[in-house]
């Protein structure tokens, strides 16, 4: 089991996940009036937002009012709790970019090899793919990695390293859990003394069993690794 942290807030019921995509839908049809006319605006086919519609009402409830056509002519609107889920959406958006935007890893490192931008520092956590910008090979460098761009991972169901774009793996145990109300920030030991923040919803928590002492892995792309020099 993994779960991504890469912000993507989402909402889920009953199987069905309210997403992105599904708030950009739910939103041009209040701007526009229409499902057709949304589904036109974003260059969508009409009856797959009209099934996407209808799913999302079978887990939420009523979302879309419908108007038949007639002497004033049809539409649709959003309903009350529609726009209840729209800014429940909002709030759990803001929870994940405020916090993402102040929670950071920072590691530091010797450059051993170079190709380019990327870097290879060995750190006390291991060995890490990053972005640096050019500088003598064998130079100190300091790394910082936002929370929200880490994924964790059980042992025995993290995928090979050949088969993801997350090069940088590092194995811990996670120190930590801070629940709020629907995102928690997670503190995993990565090496002696060396922690790592991650940043992931609640239910995540609950699915990947996460409490102080589960084995994970931690996995993130040398691109969201950024580092500076320092020496």
């Amino acid at each position: 089991m993994e779960f991504s942290t890469e912000f993507d807030a989402r909402i889920g019921r009953d199987d069905v996940t309210l997403a992105e995509r599904d708030v950009v839908l739910l939103r041009a049809i209040d701007d526009h009036g229409s499902i057709n006319a949304a589904a036109t605006e974003l260059g969508r086919s009409y009856s797959r937002a009209q099934q996407r519609i209808v799913e999302l009402e079978g887990a939420f409830g009523d979302l879309v009012a419908r108007k038949r056509g007639g002497s004033g002519g049809g539409g649709s609107h959003l309903t009350d709790l529609a726009r209840e889920l729209l800014n429940r959406y909002d709030r759990l958006s803001a929870e994940f970019s405020g916090v993402a935007e102040t929670e950071e890893t920072v590691l530091s490192g010797r450059i051993v090899d170079r190709d380019g931008e990327l870097a290879t520092v060995e750190t006390a956590a291991g060995t890490l793919g990053a972005l640096v910008p050019r500088s003598d090979d064998g130079s100190e460098a300091r790394l910082t990695l936002r929370a929200d761009a880490v994924t964790l991972q059980s042992p025995s169901r993290s995928p090979d390293e050949d088969r993801t774009s997350a090069r940088n793996r590092l194995e811990g145990t996670v120190l930590a859990v801070d629940r709020g109300e629907a995102v928690a920030h997670v503190t995993v030991e990565v090496g002696e003394g060396v922690s790592l923040a991650a940043l992931v919803t609640v239910a995540s928590v609950e699915e990947l069993n996460l409490h102080r002492g589960t084995p994970v892995v931690a996995s993130f792309k040398a691109t969201a690794t950024r580092g500076v020099r320092t020496a």
